[in-house]
């Protein structure tokens, strides 16, 4: 494994949880049904996923030299 970057995989688990938790306690103290907050809550989990893999990947491409 060469130049294998640990940060980045975990950092797009932390930043998918931490979405997850946010949403899902706001969607409580708003007044939503448990059943339904986690349901949003892990539909913002997956979009934060994407968008932060998709942002990772943009960033990390280089051009190559062949």
């Amino acid at each position: 494994m060469r130049k294998y970057n640990f940060i980045r995989p975990l950092l797009l688990i932390v930043t998918a949880l931490l979405v997850r938790s946010l949403v899902t306690n706001l969607c409580l103290v708003l007044g939503m049904e448990a059943e339904t907050a986690g349901s949003v809550g892990f539909m913002a989990m997956i979009l934060s996923a994407f968008i932060v893999f998709s942002r990772m990947n943009k960033r990390g491409r280089k051009p190559s030299d062949k």
